[in-house]
């Protein structure tokens, strides 16, 4: 049976990605902060950790936790936006958008993609990244801490490709469209079952790849 791990899955494409693989008969890992958001993944037939990806010794607990996995997908989805506004920002607001959307990857990361190589050598280690990250194709300074955190979360992404890429685990960074969800707001372009849906598919079709890949949840290449 194949088996997926999502790390936030407590609402929005975390707990839609849960929904669509349970559906499809995987088996299914999943993290929440709350214990009774891992009740609900729970009910989902899901296997759930309680997990808070800025506390270091929750993230060194669920790596013996899933010690001796073999993931065929793993996806980072925890992430926060921040502040609405742009300009000069709080530290409060900058240690909290670091430490969810970068810290946590550089932490974790790690700790997953060994699991990812240990499935038969073709497993998917994915980020829910973000288009605002792109700096290449960046026309517009809006979200200005959430497009450095993703920028930098790209650069973890492809650092961890550079290590584990010849072992087996194809590293994507996702762009998950602008989807209905507390972040996106209610008048975004996709529903959060079509992004899941698409992810999932781009991810099944994706080669291997020693890179880093950058791609929107319909397959479309973004460039770094």
């Amino acid at each position: 049976m194949a088996t997926a791990l999502i790390i936030g899955a407590s609402r929005g494409i975390g707990l839609e990605l849960v929904k669509q693989y349970r559906n499809d008969g995987w088996r299914v890992i999943a993290t929440a902060r709350k214990q009774e958001d891992c009740d609900a993944l729970a009910a989902l037939g899901a296997e759930p950790h309680k997990l808070d990806v800025t506390n270091l010794e929750a993230v060194a607990g669920i790596g013996w936790k899933l010690d001796g996995e073999e993931l065929d997908v793993a996806i980072l989805n925890a992430g926060v936006y921040g502040p609405r506004h742009d300009g000069f920002p709080a530290q409060a607001d900058f240690d909290a958008v670091m430490h969810t959307n970068v810290l946590a990857a550089m932490r974790l990361l790690p700790v997953l993609a060994p699991l990812v190589c240990a499935s038969r050598g073709d497993g998917k280690l994915a980020v829910l990244s973000s288009r605002m990250g792109s700096l290449s194709e960046r026309t517009s300074p809006s979200g200005s801490l959430y497009r450095a955190s993703k920028a930098a979360l790209n650069s973890v992404l492809i650092d961890t490709a550079l290590v584990f890429g010849k072992q087996g685990a194809t590293c994507v960074a996702f762009h998950p469209g602008w989807v209905q969800t507390d972040m996106g707001g209610a008048g975004a372009d996709i529903t959060v079952e079509q992004s899941a849906s698409g992810i999932r598919a781009t991810l099944a079709g994706l080669a291997a790849s020693e890179v880093a890949v950058y791609r929107s949840y319909d397959g479309t290449e973004i460039g770094w």
